[in-house]
């Protein structure tokens, strides 16, 4: 069995009956080891004895008075984003639980890392024992920004931190990093794109994030997401879902649309809508899929037996970042019906 994504923390949380994952002290140590919240050599003596006193016992209270007195703005605001990350998972028993407390609630803001980093173990938990490697390179679309290029008829999606790093010079050291800076030009470094010859590499280099995806309408990485995302469903809402990649929604009776991002979510309204959407708009357009329940029943009656059509879109940048509780708090399930 696979080994893989060690940096997603799975190994320090402890799995329960439920198959939920269930918060523990070592998970949150890893949150205060982050550059984000570790003390550098300016850090002011308030702000070293918090983050003492966190790493010594991470659920204890920590005063909004201490926090006013750390020196560093910035600091003290992401102690308070921790802390209030760390009590809403206390209080929901579950990392599972959590993230839809979180999503569902209008009053919970956190950045966006948090909900990354929950769906990163999260999917951890989802995928264990998995043996296919094209499903779980499918998986990082769910927590990790991608850059989107097309060629010919192949969609290409990269990891964009990966893309950035190698843009910057930043994974050849400081050497390259020197060389960024000035202009010069770097030898050029293509990441693999995964195929069915050398996806078995991927277990051996999945936290580096460095292998492509073709999503392609009928490729296998199309599908394995489609996969995903049924699992996805299964684990958090207990629902059978079967999700199929489409070329194109010609249904005259179209009732229910989920973007799976910000783009899609406001492509698919304005095609719903009938509105006149442009050529360069529409082939930002990466993909669309067909849900169907496996049990109608728990679908919302008013339109229960209906598919339920999920579209995917990259910005005008060529960026792809998917908000996969999207597809959580959208589906019309009969009990918000």
């Amino acid at each position: 069995m696979a080994e893989f994504w060690t940096s997603s923390g799975y190994h320090l949380l402890e799995r329960g009956r439920s198959g939920h994952l269930g918060l523990t002290d070592d998970y949150l140590r890893a949150f205060l080891m982050r550059a984000e919240l570790h003390p550098i050599e300016e850090s002011c003596e308030m702000e070293r004895a918090v983050h003492d006193d966190l790493m010594s016992d991470p659920c204890r209270a920590i005063e909004e008075s201490r926090l006013e007195t750390i020196a560093d703005a910035d600091a003290a605001e992401n102690y308070r984003f921790l802390l209030a990350f760390r009590d809403v998972l206390v209080a929901a028993g579950s990392l599972e639980a959590g993230y839809l407390d979180i999503v569902r609630a209008d009053g919970i803001a956190l950045p966006p890392i948090f909900l990354d980093r929950l769906a990163h173990a999260i999917l951890r938990n989802i995928l264990d024992g998995s043996e296919d490697p094209v499903r779980v390179r499918a998986a990082e679309l769910l927590f990790r920004e991608q850059r989107v290029t097309l060629q010919d008829s192949a969609v290409m999606v990269a990891d964009a931190e990966t893309v950035d790093a190698h843009a910057s010079g930043r994974n050849l050291g400081s050497l390259g990093q020197l060389a960024a800076q000035a202009g010069t030009e770097l030898a050029s470094v293509e990441l693999d794109v995964m195929t069915l010859a050398n996806a078995g590499q991927y277990w051996e280099r999945s936290d580096l994030f460095d292998m492509v995806l073709d999503l392609r309408f009928t490729a296998p990485g199309l599908d394995a997401l489609a996969r995903c995302l049924e699992a996805w469903i299964a684990h958090f809402l207990d629902i059978k879902t079967r999700i199929q990649p489409a070329p194109s929604i010609t249904d005259e009776r179209w009732s229910w649309h989920i973007g799976l991002d910000a783009e899609a979510s406001k492509l698919l309204d304005a095609l719903y809508q009938g509105d006149d959407v442009g050529e360069d708009r529409m082939r930002r357009l990466i993909s669309l899929f067909v849900l169907e329940f496996d049990n109608p029943a728990q679908m919302a009656p008013a339109i229960a037996g209906r598919p339920v059509y999920l579209g995917m879109a990259m910005s005008q940048s060529g960026v792809l970042r998917l908000k996969p509780q999207n597809i959580l708090v959208n589906l019309p399930l009969a009990s918000a019906g």
